[in-house]
């Protein structure tokens, strides 16, 4: 049997963004452009409201706060006195919401961006609609100095979202979201992301052909895949996964990730093996191994990740598993 997550708190709009910093879970709600920190007592606290709803943290090596503005197409940054200024603006090189982001140990920002308005069309359209020629919108990966400045841009890739960095600090993955894989990104010496690999497949190679094919057989697959996208279908499939947060397990080799259209989180190695497989109450967008013991699965998961129906249904949760 999987094992499953228990609810630790509730109440959010879209949870997301989960990190670990100074002995307490951090996270963003993307719904309400709210900031939260919990400690693993009582209830979390609010630390901040963020224009343009908060996305992506992470914190420069002096201790100050990162946080992306989703709708504002700008990183801020928090100072010391409270002070919330805009660190970079990133209007000219994103095509969508900003979203997650990695602050690497050199103060160096890793930040994605949808590359569409997702939301508008999923409120119309199945996501396997997605797919019909000529296809998803996609999105580079902005690279920021320290001090806020556009050090680059990857070459654009399909949705990036949620990434991490390897222990020797030379190579960031990073998670594909509707490309339904894991990509590995060199760095490079001044920062930079080199040419990505593929790190870990999750769709087969024929579905993935099938759903892009510009024929019959194309049009065929993205209907059925829009019938199978039903909840109650959705729940006892296995297939596919949507990468949307990703996290190391404690091994440091494999992969916790973020099923972001099943109510799961799923361990895999490199190459795409599938390890372990955690369910969650809801649909999952962020998650984290961390916690006082450093073996704690963190999970945020939400009713609906559309930020307009979210804050008004407020069912976002974090739920939690000791590994």
């Amino acid at each position: 049997m999987k094992r499953t997550t228990s609810v630790a708190l509730s109440g959010f709009g879209v949870p997301e963004s989960l990190r670990w910093h100074q002995g307490a879970l951090w996270f963003s709600d993307l719904a309400h452009g709210t900031v939260h920190r919990w400690d693993g007592t009582g209830e979390a606290e609010t630390v901040l409201k963020v224009p343009g709803r908060a996305g992506g943290l992470g914190w420069l090596p002096d201790g100050r706060m990162l946080v992306a503005s989703m709708d504002g197409g700008v990183v801020y940054r928090l100072e010391t006195d409270g002070e919330l200024v805009e660190h970079a603006d990133l209007r000219h090189l994103v095509g969508g919401p900003v979203n997650d982001m990695l602050v690497d140990p050199h103060g160096r920002a890793y930040v994605g961006n949808f590359g569409f308005d997702y939301h508008a069309f999923a409120r119309e359209h199945a996501n396997a609609m997605l797919y019909a020629p000529p296809g998803p919108t996609k999105a580079p990966i902005a690279c920021l100095a320290p001090d806020g400045t556009l050090l680059g841009a990857t070459e654009p890739v399909l949705f990036p979202n949620g990434c991490v960095l390897t222990a020797d600090g030379t190579t960031m993955v990073a998670a594909e979201t509707l490309a339904m894989r894991l990509s590995a990104f060199p760095v490079l010496p001044d920062g930079t992301l080199g040419q990505p690999r593929p790190w870990a497949p999750l769709i087969s190679p024929f579905l993935w052909h099938a759903v892009n094919h510009p024929g019959l057989l194309g049009r065929i697959t993205r209907r059925i895949s829009a019938l199978l996208d039903h909840p109650a279908v959705a729940r006892r499939s296995a297939s596919p996964i949507a990468p949307d947060g990703i996290a190391w397990h404690s091994d440091g080799e494999t992969m916790w990730i973020a099923n972001a259209l099943r109510g799961e989180c799923v361990r895999v190695a490199e190459g795409g093996r599938v390890l372990d497989r955690v369910t969650t109450s809801q649909n999952t967008l962020s998650c984290l191994v961390a916690g006082h013991d450093g073996h704690t699965l963190f999970a945020a998961t939400v009713p609906t990740d559309d930020p307009v129906r979210a804050a008004e249904l407020n069912g976002g949760r974090v739920e939690m598993l000791r590994l």
